[in-house]
């Protein structure tokens, strides 16, 4: 059934209606299939936000169907693709093929199409079946932006023939420019160091915006691989999609990087953003979740004046693939487009014989349920194996005999990601996608020399996932959930204690908003406390050793080990030396007993068959959470 015309009171000539319809952050997600747990699943895929795609150009008599990036990278066919199966001379990568089945007519670079390195981007991309643009990555930086050599197209003219209300048609040019978020010359400084510079997105806006209009362009559409931030712009701001809506010329935002869903109540009351009218900074806006969970639909009402077309109604929205029932199970809304499943066959079954290769043996089952609340063994074998490595490496250099730590995170645990997005590992043989589910990123490993004083500080940003808790008091909320799971490290190495009853000392963008509050308690090394003079090499990441989180003590100046090696490569190789693996019991940290108190925390529904093993621990059930999660209570 086609849906009602959304502007039913304008069909006259000169007035049309165009939509656009948009995806973001599918991260290789492009069948409903979860390789980590090698299952299917209703709750991602291009295949299903396809079918959505085609039930929304049915609706409108116009329509332009556009991507905003992160589509490379992000699950176990984007590291097949590049790790192992590589792309022959004029073969299509299977994610833009499917793409371009999906009806994909131009998207963007988000920072994860980097992760790969440059060269296998630039062969991604000169096959790539449609335009990707970006005006703010750049290989020869001019004295404005609009002098750059960009390393992609800026932006794109898109000429289109359009209908009326009263059927004549009518040519339309359409400017579609995109951006990416300047970190990423910190996110990936190893492999953009020194072959491109990321200008600032809305200063790039500002001097590109005229030149697409001055080319032509009726309308433009920004791609802004960007989140939702603050409206007043700040230089090499990384979610500014709100603040670029204030540069002259631009008609509608299609945003996304922070796998959020814009319009939705999770933004009211938010400057810059309305809910309900579906606007960013006044401009029409959207944005489509992650893992094509959702699409992005925009309507614009165009009229046609003295002055060309003007946007002069819109209205915006997000649909979803699935929706959970009232049993908090997830239904899928749409079955999946077949023109995507055959563009993506070969590298799924691929894929599928790539995950399931084994490496090890497990003596008990690895979770991350529980993994934000208490020491956990999947949390503590990353970081034994990140650990391992370093200490070997600097072996013979100036930093020997410096103590090495270890950090690492929990990163699949529920969040945004949903009750299902949780480790979950039984007992027995271990493949290669269970070491792909422990660290899903593509990250390479770093280490950083910090003082003993930064090593607290950099444990205090981590420590603000915790809401404050008053004592003796029950049932509170435990976890934030603003915070975002992958900037919650555990350093193992070193034991400490959390204080819930202090105020977090960093907010979330990482500022020091609580200079005497101090949650880490008895920090110490080898039984002895830790002075600030001390030093130690903290053995991570890329992302966070190039300041991604804006952590004390982790950043390029600091970084003294720089590995090609990635963090996963390394867990499955620590997993081969030992053959059997048998969970660690972790000894690093644990909360400060507050008598007479309980917190409340939501996590997936498969952790009520392991709530045998952390009874001990003050774990029980409390019943069903929102969104199909399990509420759990922690005595403190």
């Amino acid at each position: 059934m086609t849906a009602p015309h959304p502007f039913p009171a304008h069909r006259d000539g000169g007035q049309v209606h165009l939509r656009l319809i948009a995806t973001t952050d599918l991260h290789a997600h492009l069948v409903p299939y979860d390789y980590f747990a090698d299952r299917p699943t209703d709750s991602v895929g291009l295949a299903r936000a396809a079918t959505l795609i085609a039930e929304a150009r049915a609706e409108a008599p116009n329509t332009l169907v556009l991507d905003n990036g992160d589509f490379l990278q992000g699950n176990p066919l984007g590291d097949y693709m590049a790790y192992e199966h590589g792309l022959r001379s004029a073969e299509v990568h299977p994610v833009l093929a499917a793409m371009a089945a999906a009806g994909i007519e131009a998207s963007t670079l988000g920072n994860h199409e980097f992760n790969y390195g440059l060269d296998f981007l630039a062969k991604s991309l000169a096959t790539a079946p449609f335009p990707i643009v970006s005006a703010n990555v750049v290989i020869n930086p001019g004295p404005t932006p609009s002098d750059d050599r960009t390393l992609v197209p800026p932006f794109v003219l898109l000429d289109r023939r359009v209908t009326d209300g009263a059927g004549q048609t009518h040519s339309v040019r359409i400017g579609v420019i995109g951006f990416t978020p300047p970190q990423i010359l910190q996110w990936d400084h190893h492999i953009l160091s020194g072959h491109v510079t990321v200008r600032d997105i809305v200063a790039t806006t500002a001097a590109r915006v005229p030149e697409l209009r001055a080319a032509g362009a009726d309308l433009v559409i920004a791609l802004a691989h960007s989140g939702l931030g603050a409206p007043d712009p700040v230089e090499g701001m990384e979610n500014a999609a709100t603040a670029l809506a204030r540069v002259p010329g631009i008609d509608a935002i299609i945003a996304g990087h922070t796998h959020r869903v814009f319009p939705s109540d999770d933004f009211d009351g938010q400057p810059g953003l309305d809910t309900l009218r579906g606007t960013a900074g006044g401009r029409p806006a959207v944005m489509a979740g992650f893992w094509g969970s959702h699409i992005g639909v925009i309507d614009l009402l165009l009229t046609r004046g003295a002055e060309g077309w003007q946007v002069t109604a819109s209205a915006s929205e997000a649909r979803a693939i699935a929706r959970r029932d009232a049993s908090g199970a997830l239904v899928a809304t749409v079955a999946s487009a077949p023109a995507v499943l055959d563009a993506a066959r070969a590298a799924h079954a691929e894929t599928l014989a790539y995950i399931r290769r084994p490496i090890g043996r497990l003596t008990a089952p690895l979770t991350s349920y529980f993994a934000l609340v208490v020491d956990d063994p999947s949390v503590q074998i990353v970081a034994e194996a990140q650990r391992a490595y370093v200490a070997e490496m600097l072996q013979g250099t100036q930093h020997e005999g410096v103590p090495v730590l270890s950090a690492a995170g929990p990163f699949k645990s529920g969040g945004r990601g949903g009750p299902d997005y949780y480790t979950d590992i039984p007992a027995g043989d271990l493949a290669l996608k269970n070491a792909a589910d422990l660290y899903i990123y593509p990250n390479t490993v770093r280490a950083v020399r910090v003082t003993g004083a930064e090593l607290r500080e950099w444990l205090e940003r981590s420590a603000g996932l915790y809401n404050r808790i008053l004592p003796g008091q029950p049932d509170q909320m435990l976890i934030d959930p603003r915070f975002p799971n992958y900037n919650y490290d555990v350093i193992a190495g070193v034991t400490y204690c959390v204080d819930l009853g202090q105020p977090a000392r960093y907010d979330l963008p990482g500022h020091l908003v609580a200079p005497d509050a101090h949650r880490i308690t008895g920090l110490c090394h080898d039984g002895r406390p830790v002075a600030d003079t001390d030093s130690f090499i903290v053995a991570t990441n890329n992302y966070r050793a190039g300041g991604g989180g804006d952590f004390p003590g982790a950043r390029v100046e600091t970084t003294v080990f720089t590995s090609p090696d990635t963090n996963r490569d390394i867990l499955i190789r620590h997993i081969h030396a030992l053959g059997t693996i048998v969970p660690p019991v972790p000894a690093t940290w644990r909360f400060v007993p507050m008598p007479g108190t309980s917190v409340l925390f939501d996590t997936g529904p498969g952790a009520r068959a392991h709530l045998p093993e952390v009874a001990a621990r003050g774990i029980t059930e409390v019943g069903p959470a929102p969104g199909g999660f399990l509420r759990l209570r922690l005595a403190l």
